[in-house]
């Protein structure tokens, strides 16, 4: 800053004194301005002793100068229209002090962005560190222009803007203005004083025959400093990176209803998370207990249409309805490849590999990070995600301590159920006799006589148990041979309910299928991180199992490497399929409803459960009504109304009271959302899996209008970011300020 600061004022001096000549030996400074006499006003100001030429930075508009605060933008190319972005404050504080260091003459490099740009400040080039873009133009700005489409400023080059500071400051210092400049491509820009600056179009252009540019034309307003322009600088992202997300897009190389790629997806969800951080982890940010979660995006949709597939498929192409053919081609299509095995492994190659690479960058570029790496995935991406992540391989000492850990488990659960079984036969005073032999139910069902006998028990209890056992033989037997108990329901080699202790148990374990049933034939790689938590985001994992011939998950099943999985979905997205019944298929229950970012439910779904109670109390107090007046109507002496109104009142408790055994499976709606009342398995550690997003009051409305838009809301949801980062955060101990009503 002080080299710029010598510079500007070296430059003020040569100009001061390429305008007047100085007579020291009057004694004062005379300005020469031709042979106009000089007024009283001049001759008095003259007489005073000379002072020194004023620092650049000290002058104002009134004949004094401020030097302009540059600020760093960046060019960025959308459908062939340039727009300049600036840079957020942090970063353009960067980067004014590497190029006032004056290294920006070598290949000095500043990263910015939250470190997934870097700056080549001599090359004036903004590049993606973490994936292939379009190099940016990079321009240090002080002065811009209206542009003529959408009304947005645009900054002049940084050597005409020189050009333009140095006029600026000659009419400020002389106070002359009505000051002409013509910029590189002939246009003319009139300073007409500091408020009004105009930037004229020519309307002629210089040609052969000498014709020159006019003021003519429509001027544009131009202005000096970016403070002067209607532009949103961002401050920054914290420096402290907590958490590291992945984010598998779907189908197609477009990711929402505007078709924007996954990079520009991922950023509207980056930059929510950083809104929700501020709204519900202040006090965290405040005690500097948190950064922020960084996320990057995942692409293998390109690699996926760089094999050649592409040009097949446009030779076998009809060419009606072309564009809905392409369409198809581009994006529908990525269902099938997926399900070949020739493009699935190049898929979960991609996938894999892409994602180790950028978790290697990423260490690479902060060494200091520690914290952990989940992953997410969008549509089909979180069924890629899901497969990949059920053929990841545990380190062997985990797998002994699960193998362990599963087999106390189970012996404890047989335990207990002969517990039960001993209970029913009122033979509860043996307990401790089965305990002290870990007799559980399958040892139990193999006891003979003579081991009773041994174990001490008498004739009496004996007799009871082997009964007991003979019955539940008989009905087993029954059961396996009759129709619908076919092969089909037969567990397949290798899954979890073949390792079950409790095997024995075919009406509860028969059904268990291995969740690696009907995957494609593929050499799935091994991510190089255990993820801490899966995303899924209106996910069809649902709906590919069921065709694969998965009908039920086994409770004690969870993914080998990765602990936490949330089953995200809008109620109206067509992909969108549930998990939770497949693990607890006998239960009807509701997923969990999120709740909204601001506290509590939308106003149109609690308007909606009004009404709904609303009217079914009025129904139930008309019926009660209408049923005591036919009672009294119906039995006519006087005295026995009394009595009539009292049986009626007794029928009425009654049928109150045998309301919940005629309906047991119906709750109300407050239970149906405690999750602590539903056992879901391990998938979640034992908490819950699905998820519902509370859709908004248009979209109420119909449906099936808002079907797609379902499918492609996750980006910008608040509501799915902060569930994100809840439990993020939640695993290092830090909770939201005010937990969220509804929240688990």
């Amino acid at each position: 800053m002080q080299s710029a600061r010598r510079e500007e004022k070296k430059l003020y001096t040569q100009l001061l004194y390429h305008q007047c000549s100085v007579d020291w030996d009057k004694g004062f400074l005379l300005w020469r301005r031709g042979p106009s006499i000089m007024s009283a006003r001049e001759q008095q100001q003259a007489q005073t002793p000379p002072a020194a030429p004023p620092e650049a930075g000290e002058l104002d508009a009134g004949n004094r100068y401020e030097a302009v605060v540059p600020h760093w933008f960046y060019c960025k190319v959308t459908d062939s229209r340039e727009r300049w972005v600036p840079f957020s404050t942090q970063d353009s504080e960067r980067l004014e002090e590497a190029h006032g260091s004056g290294r920006d003459k070598e290949d000095l490099v500043v990263p910015t962005s939250g470190g997934r740009y870097d700056v080549h400040l001599k090359k004036r080039q903004r590049v993606a560190v973490y994936w292939e873009e379009e190099i940016s133009e990079v321009r240090r700005c002080t002065w811009f222009y209206k542009g003529d489409k959408d009304n947005k400023y645009i900054p002049y080059s940084e050597t005409f803007s020189k050009e333009l500071e140095e006029a600026y400051m000659i009419a400020v210092t002389l106070d002359e203005w009505k000051k002409k400049l013509e910029s590189p491509s002939r246009e003319i820009i009139i300073l007409h004083n500091p408020k009004l600056m105009v930037h004229y179009h020519p309307v002629a252009t210089s040609d052969d025959w000498g014709s020159t540019p006019t003021e003519q034309g429509r001027p544009r307003t131009v202005k000096r400093g970016v403070e002067n322009i209607a532009v949103e600088i961002p401050n920054g992202e914290p420096l402290q990176i907590d958490h590291l997300v992945f984010v598998v897009h779907g189908i197609g190389p477009a990711c929402d209803i505007r078709f924007r790629s996954i990079v520009q997806c991922v950023n509207d969800f980056r930059n929510v998370s950083l809104s929700m951080l501020q709204a519900h982890f202040k006090k965290a940010q405040e005690q500097q207990q948190i950064g922020r979660v960084e996320f990057l995006p995942v692409n293998w949709h390109s690699s996926l249409h760089s094999t050649g597939v592409d040009v097949d498929l446009e030779r076998i192409t009809l060419p009606s309805i072309n564009r809905l053919r392409h369409f198809i081609n581009d994006t529908i299509l990525d269902v099938f490849f997926y399900n070949s095995s020739t493009y699935c492994q190049t898929i979960v190659d991609t996938v894999a590999s892409e994602m180790n690479r950028l978790y290697q960058l990423f260490l690479q570029r902060n060494p200091l990070f520690k914290g952990g790496v989940s992953i997410a995935g969008h549509s089909l991406g979180s069924l890629i995600l899901f497969d990949l992540l059920t053929n990841q391989k545990a380190a062997p000492e985990e797998d002994e301590h699960n193998e362990e850990g599963s087999r106390t488990t189970s012996s404890n659960r047989g335990i207990e159920e002969v517990r039960e079984i001993l209970k029913k036969l009122e033979l509860s005073e043996y307990c401790e006799v089965f305990e002290k032999e870990k007799m559980d139910r399958q040892a139990l069902f193999l006891c003979t006589e003579k081991n009773l006998k041994e174990m001490g028990i008498p004739l009496g209890p004996r007799m009871k148990i082997l009964h007991y056992i003979s019955s539940k033989e008989e009905m087993q037997d029954q059961s396996t041979a009759a129709p619908g108990h076919s092969r089909e329901h037969v567990a397949e080699p290798g899954s979890p309910s073949q390792h079950d202790p409790d095997s024995t148990d075919n009406a509860r374990n028969c059904q268990y299928r291995d969740v690696g049933l009907g995957q494609v034939s593929a050499n799935y790689p091994q991510l190089n991180y255990k993820p801490t938590i899966f995303f899924a985001f209106g996910s069809p994992i649902g709906m590919f199992l069921t065709v694969r011939g998965v009908k039920r998950i086994n409770p004690n099943y969870s993914l080998p490497t990765c602990k936490g999985f949330f089953n995200i979905f809008h109620p109206f997205d067509p992909v969108a399929y549930r998990i939770e019944p497949m693990i607890v298929p006998d239960l009807e229950f509701e997923p969990m409803l999120l709740p909204h970012h601001k506290g509590r439910k939308r106003m149109h779904l609690e308007l909606k459960e009004g009404l709904t109670r609303m009217s079914v109390d009025l129904k139930n107090n008309l019926l009660g009504s209408l049923r005591v007046a036919w009672q009294s109507f119906t039995r006519a002496p006087l005295p026995a109304v009394e009595a009539a109104s009292t049986d009626a009142e007794a029928e009425a408790e009654a049928s109150v009271e045998k309301q919940p055994d005629t309906k047991p499976d119906e709750t109300p709606p407050a239970v149906k959302e405690e999750a602590p009342l539903i056992n879901v398995g391990r998938l979640n550690g034992g908490n819950r899996i699905d998820y519902v997003l509370q859709e908004k009051p248009i979209e109420s409305f119909n449906e099936y209008l808002f079907a797609l838009q379902g499918h492609l809301c996750y980006w910008e949801s608040e509501d799915t970011v902060l569930l994100v980062l809840k439990e993020i955060y939640q695993t290092q101990g830090i909770t939201l300020d005010q937990p969220l009503p509804g929240s688990q």
